[in-house]
C-alpha cells in the first residue's frame, strides 16, 4: 500500500535516532524532510487548513514522545464489558481515512501523523508492567490510536516490538490492522506471542467508508499468510454498520473468512455496532458527506452515543454470533464497547468482569 505524503518533520533531538534514519532511507525521494526544533510547532500548523485531520494525515513527524507509551485502553468505562487491554501508543493517526473512524474527535486537536523515536523506552514499560503483575497473563496492543501497521514499510518499529516480546510469557502483543503490510513481520519468529488482528468489513462498507485501507479479501489473504508464518490471528466485525442489505453481506463475509481460514486456528472474534458521539457524527458526516453509510437514523443512547436502533443492533449482532457459533463453537467472540443488555441479548449471557474476559483473550 502507498500512502501519500507532502512532509516529514523530525525533530533535531531525534536527528541521529535509529528511527530517524530509517523512515529518511525508506521515504519516497520526492518528499521534502525537514528538521525542528519542536515537531509539534509543525503539527499545529495544519490546524489552519480547511481539513485540519485530513491534512495531519498527509504530515509525519519522528519526534520525542513526552508522555508514557502504555494505558488503558480509551474505550474502556464502566458502562460496557470491556475487554481488559491495554494499549501502547508508539505512534498516533492513521494514513487511511475511514469515514467512521473515531479518531476523527478524539485527536481532533492533534492531527498530525506522529511516530516516536524514543519507542525503546516503551519496552522498558513493558517489563515493568509484566514484573508488577507476576501470574498474569498482559493483552498489548498498538492499534489504537494509530494503525499497527500503516507506515511499518517506513518504520520497522513492529518487527522490533515482536523480537521483544517473542521471548517474554505472560504477554500477547496484538497489532490491529486493516493493511495487508505484513512483510516485515514474516521475517521474524514471534514464538507464537504476537497475534495479528484485522478489522473486517463487507465489500460494500469497504467502498464506502474505508478509504485507502486493503481490500477484505486482501485483508484475509494476509492474514493467512501471518497465521503460516507462526503468528495467532484475531478478527473484529467492528463497526458492524445496519443497512439494507447488511446481515446478507456480514454473513458472506463470514463465510468467506471461514473458507480462507479455519475456525479452529482463529483466536477471537470481536462484534461491535456502530456507535458515535454527537461531536464525531458532526465531524464525520462534515468530513465525508458523500457516504450513504453515516446517513442512517441512529438513536441517542442513555451512553451519549448515536447507536442503530438497540432491537435492529440487536438481530444484526445475534445473526452473525450465530454463524459464528455454527461455524466453530469454539471460537472466542466478544462484544466491544456493548452494554450488559446487548450481551445477553446477543450472547445469552452476562458478560464476564474486564479482568476474566482479558485473561482469557490473553492467554489464547
Amino acid at each position: 500500500m502507498n500512502f501519500e505524503l507532502d512532509e516529514i518533520v523530525i525533530e533535531e533531538r531525534c536527528r541521529q535516532s535509529a528511527l530517524a534514519a530509517r523512515v529518511i532511507s525508506r521515504a519516497p525521494a520526492a518528499v521534502p524532510v525537514n528538521f525542528i526544533a519542536d515537531a509539534r510547532d509543525a503539527i499545529r500548523r495544519t490546524a489552519s487548513a480547511a481539513d485540519p485531520f485530513g491534512a495531519g494525515k498527509r504530515q509525519m513527524a519522528v519526534m520525542h514522545r513526552r508522555a508514557p507509551f502504555l494505558m488503558a485502553c480509551p474505550a474502556g468505562s464502566s458502562e460496557f464489558a470491556c475487554c481488559g487491554y491495554l494499549v501502547l501508543v508508539l505512534a498516533s493517526n492513521c494514513p487511511m481515512d475511514c469515514s467512521y473512524c473515531f479518531l476523527q474527535e478524539y485527536l481532533a486537536d492533534n492531527p498530525g501523523v506522529q511516530v516516536y523515536a524514543n519507542y525503546a523506552d516503551a519496552f522498558d514499560e513493558l517489563e515493568r508492567a509484566r514484573r508488577r503483575t507476576p501470574g498474569r497473563a498482559l493483552r498489548v496492543g498498538t492499534g489504537e490510536l494509530a494503525d499497527s501497521l500503516a507506515f511499518d514499510r517506513m518504520t520497522g518499529i513492529s518487527r522490533d516490538l515482536v523480537e521483544f516480546c517473542a521471548p517474554r510469557d505472560r504477554l500477547l502483543l496484538e497489532l490491529k490492522t486493516k493493511t495487508d503490510e505484513i512483510d516485515d513481520l514474516l521475517t521474524v519468529d514471534s514464538r507464537g506471542r504476537t497475534l495479528v488482528s484485522w478489522t473486517l468489513s463487507p465489500p460494500h462498507v469497504f467502498l464506502s467508508s474505508e478509504k485507502g485501507t486493503a481490500s477484505p479479501a486482501a485483508r484475509l489473504a494476509a492474514a493467512s499468510r501471518v497465521l503460516e508464518a507462526g503468528y495467532k490471528v484475531g478478527f473484529h466485525l467492528d463497526p458492524v454498520i445496519a443497512y439494507p442489505g447488511a446481515e446478507r453481506d456480514y454473513l458472506a463475509l463470514l463465510d468467506d473468512l471461514f473458507d480462507t481460514i479455519s475456525p479452529a486456528r482463529i483466536a477471537f472474534i470481536s462484534l461491535g455496532g456502530l456507535r458515535m458521539t454527537p461531536a464525531l457524527r458532526s465531524a464525520a458526516r462534515r468530513r465525508h458527506p458523500h457516504d450513504p453509510l453515516l446517513c442512517g437514523e441512529e438513536v441517542l443512547a442513555p451512553d451519549g452515543r448515536y447507536r442503530t436502533f438497540t432491537p435492529l443492533r440487536a438481530a444484526l449482532l445475534r445473526s452473525l454470533e450465530r454463524r459464528i457459533a455454527a461455524a466453530s463453537p469454539a471460537v472466542m467472540r466478544y462484544l466491544c464497547m456493548e452494554p450488559p443488555s446487548i450481551h445477553r441479548r446477543v450472547l445469552g449471557q452476562t458478560p464476564p468482569p474486564a479482568a476474566a474476559l482479558g485473561r482469557a483473550l490473553a492467554e489464547r
